[in-house]
């Protein structure tokens, strides 16, 4: 059946400005690292994309190497632009990254020009694009200068392959450094992914710390991971499913699932239940709201969906209450175990 987009697609979505840019984007994502490769069923990826969509969100996140098997999620997300999208492009925010491991030899992955430019070049290909409205050097390389790696961006974006330039994974002091570069090459720092939850706050720590060099530098954030793997979900509440993520290994193991961890989940539940949410909606929520350093708060918090009920379960977290006080110190405390 043919697809048309919901009229009333943009109706409840919360769009966010991205910095200090002209770009908004919505104040949830969908991100396609996971239920978007070939071991999943294509009809339910497309239940879910419709849904977002119709929905207000605009913004799907890709890497070249997401999948499985690398690269898949990209070719599925080039039938399902196909198929279904196409009309739509000007309405969507597409994003992809290159900076993992995607192909043999020594030009298959951190953050040399000659990889970054490839591999855009590839996922161009795979997705049946012309350009993608953001590409992210996915983490920072070690051995390569960042002036390469900020070059390469800088040039991704001259060239037409990308309309914005990002960074995932860096520290602060990166963070300040690459805007520099790339400030001084014209093209400026759009925003930066981290990783960022209630059990995650790294990005808090430092001076300055993250949130409050990407104030100053006029760049937004798009953190990934807001429900740390699942974690901050309705899913472990009651000890490790043997389908779950966790019991399977797949990056949240079931051995960090401590007895002491798990009585945080459930008093942290009891908490979102008080707050008439979800526990995932309430950790999307927290990730959303305004940093306490007094810097510019995330953009937009980058989910993820293995269904439609999933998908609308975290759109939910928009409709929540705004937290009182009491409710972040008692958030800040069951999360230091006391």
């Amino acid at each position: 059946m043919t697809y048309t987009a919901a009229d009333g697609r943009y109706d409840a979505m919360q769009y966010n400005r991205v910095g200090r840019s002209g770009l908004k984007l919505p104040a949830i994502s969908l991100g396609l690292w996971h239920n978007f490769g070939d071991d999943k069923r294509f009809e339910d990826q497309r239940a879910i994309l419709r849904r977002a969509f119709d929905l207000g969100v605009t913004h799907f996140d890709l890497a070249n190497n997401y999948g499985p098997p690398p690269g898949s999620a990209e070719s599925n997300f080039a039938r399902h632009l196909r198929e279904d999208f196409r009309p739509y492009r000007d309405e969507l925010i597409i994003s992809t990254k290159a900076g993992y491991l995607m192909w043999d030899g020594p030009y298959g992955e951190w953050g040399s020009r000659k990889y970054l430019i490839s591999s855009l070049d590839q996922s161009l290909q795979r997705m049946g694009l012309e350009y993608v409205d953001i590409f992210y050097s996915h983490r920072p390389d070690p051995d390569t200068p960042l002036e390469e790696t900020m070059g390469a961006l800088d040039y991704a974006v001259r060239s037409g392959r990308a309309l914005y330039a990002g960074i995932s994974s860096y520290t602060p002091q990166q963070t300040l450094e690459a805007a520099r570069i790339l400030r001084e090459l014209g093209t400026p720092l759009l925003i930066h992914q981290p990783r960022y939850s209630m059990a995650d706050r790294w990005t808090e720590q430092g001076s300055p710390n993250l949130y409050q060099a990407l104030d100053e530098v006029g760049a937004g954030s798009i953190v990934y991971s807001p429900l740390a793997q699942g974690l901050l979900t309705n899913r472990y509440l009651q000890g490790v499913p043997e389908d779950s993520r966790a019991a399977k290994e797949h990056f949240l193991r079931s051995s960090s699932l401590t007895e002491d961890k798990l009585a945080m989940v459930r008093a942290l539940d009891g908490l979102a239940t008080g707050r008439g949410q979800t526990l995932a909606q309430m950790a999307i929520s927290w990730v959303l709201r305004p940093q306490p350093s007094g810097a510019a708060p995330v953009t937009s918090a980058l989910v993820g969906a293995s269904s439609v009920a999933q998908l609308e379960d975290s759109l939910g977290a928009l409709a929540g209450p705004e937290f009182l006080d009491d409710e972040l110190a008692e958030i800040d405390r069951i999360l230091a175990g006391r």
